[in-house]
């Protein structure tokens, strides 16, 4: 018998692959050639083999139809700061105008490859727990933490963008199927929706396990970057607290990997994260900057796909550089224009790009900003996942939300992002008049420091807030619209008997 995964998904669809064909060497950026099968008795015969499989959880989760690219668009594009260009289809027009239909493709793939990750990861459990002889127990529960972390990324990005944020009801709405079993037969296909607080608690469960057992570091800073240790869960988990509006547990965490009060700030126990001297630095290759705490790998053969590398879609259109789907937007609502971007911010003169179209008798001449984070074609850069400039703001804005006050604390860690970059544009103690003031303050440098990688749709909906008008598109998607969060896929509907459609 060959070992395969059947897809609860999409069981009579496609029998899909659980073993991927990458460098026995974890040095080689964890990527996949052409997959393979297996017999049971042979996928786990080896420490290497072992390896292999992990590998491929990576490889999957790093796919450009998830982290490869477009989950990160599709979060990105649903906020206010970025303009579609060429009303294309195929690449998150209808995530940015709020019009995805069960039937689209974007929300099909999107679904399918998350849980194609998360059945890879607990087959794979599985399997270790089958397998008890063929690695240490130390070894087999570091792996169990990679594959645990890796199922809870994953499933934090679906309930993002198929459930009602944890902020409504706490939790209570429909959330997820959570399917935590190894499934390859349809047996378990039909399986009810978990509520949104039991898709979180099996999310911090996952991340709690992973921070107990994952290492401290690698032997590589390569490694560091591309394999989930013991920071990556901790920091992982303030974004989570984050979106649950578990801002006591933000702090806890956070206090684990920034122990200062005053900068700068710098985890003193496991990989030594900090702020990168210069932002630049952290989209550079080796991509392996102190303040890249999980990023996924990319190579000039293995990359994320022309239409899903985030260079496509918010770098500058032309040879060489992207598609230039998305620039940002020029008016009052978006971030580009708004006071806090100062002129002369780094993340302004060094990050973004202005592309000019000449005047025409009838047109004037127009600048289109666009975002150069991600600047290479083909598109090999490694999409940062988890930052420490993260980290720091995740903690700024659960420190002041809990102190209620314009807290000093919370005001040194949002200036120690801003101060890198625009460090004459610090605040000051009495900047804030309100703990409220610094909260706005903190939530307008998230969406500087973090332009483009995946942050804004979901930071305006775990606050449970309208989702934005946008030049060219409808007014505000109130919280109770369907559209405020997408469909479930029709496959999902027609396959899972006790699936429902989002309402």
């Amino acid at each position: 018998m060959m070992l395969k995964i059947n897809s609860s998904y999409a069981a009579r669809l496609m029998t899909l692959l659980l073993i991927f064909a990458v460098a026995c060497n974890p040095e080689e950026v964890l990527s996949p050639t052409q997959p393979i099968t297996l017999p049971d008795a042979d996928a786990f015969a080896s420490p290497s083999r072992v390896q292999l499989q992990i590998n491929g959880l990576y490889a999957s989760l790093k796919s450009g139809q998830f982290l490869g690219g477009r989950m990160q668009v599709y979060h990105e594009v649903r906020g206010e700061d970025f303009t579609n260009r060429l009303g294309n289809n195929v690449t998150a027009l209808s995530a940015w105008n709020y019009s995805q239909l069960s039937t689209n493709a974007e929300p099909f793939n999107a679904w399918t490859t998350g849980y194609l990750t998360i059945n890879r990861c607990n087959v794979f459990l599985k399997g270790l727990d089958d397998n008890p002889a063929v690695v240490d127990e130390k070894q087999a529960n570091h792996y169990r933490g990679e594959a645990r972390f890796i199922r809870a990324v994953t499933y934090y990005f679906l309930v993002n963008l198929y459930a009602r944020p944890y902020a409504i009801n706490n939790g209570s709405s429909p959330g997820l199927p959570l399917r935590v079993e190894a499934e390859t037969t349809p047996a378990n296909r039909d399986l009810a929706r978990s509520t949104v607080a039991e898709v979180y608690n099996q999310i911090t469960q996952d991340l709690d396990y992973a921070e107990q057992n994952l290492p401290l570091t690698y032997t590589t800073p390569l490694l560091n970057v591309t394999r989930a240790h013991r920071n990556s869960a901790i920091a992982f988990k303030t974004r989570v607290y984050l979106a649950m509006q578990r801002y006591d547990k933000v702090v806890e965490e956070a206090r684990k990997i920034v122990p200062q009060t005053t900068g700068p700030f710098k985890a003193t126990s496991g990989v030594p994260h900090e702020l990168a001297p210069n932002v630049t630095a952290v989209f550079a290759a080796p991509y392996t900057s102190s303040e890249s705490i999980f990023s996924l790998p990319m190579t000039t053969n293995d990359v994320p796909g022309v239409q899903n590398g985030l260079g496509h879609y918010f770098n500058r259109p032309g040879s060489g550089f992207g598609n230039g789907e998305y620039f940002l937007d020029p008016g009052t609502q978006g971030i580009l224009n708004n006071p806090a971007f100062t002129a002369t911010d780094a993340r302004r003169t060094a990050l973004l790009v202005g592309v000019t179209t000449p005047a025409t008798a009838t047109a004037a001449a127009v600048t289109r900003f666009y975002v150069r984070k991600f600047p290479l074609n083909p598109f090999t850069d490694f999409p940062p996942i988890t930052r420490y400039a993260e980290v720091l703001l995740n903690y700024a804005e659960a420190q002041a939300r809990l102190s209620g006050t314009a807290d000093p604390l919370a005001l040194n860690l949002l200036n120690a992002v801003r101060g890198r970059s625009a460090p004459d544009a610090v605040y000051s103690a009495g900047s804030f008049a309100t703990g409220t003031d610094l909260v706005n303050a903190i939530l307008l440098e998230r969406r500087i420091e973090l332009m483009g990688e995946g942050f804004r749709g979901i930071d305006i909906t775990r606050q449970a807030l309208p989702l934005p008008a946008k030049t060219g598109v409808q007014g505000t998607v109130p919280v109770s619209s369907q559209q405020y969060i997408w469909p479930i896929p029709q496959v999902e509907l027609d396959n899972n008997r006790l699936m429902e459609q989002n309402s």
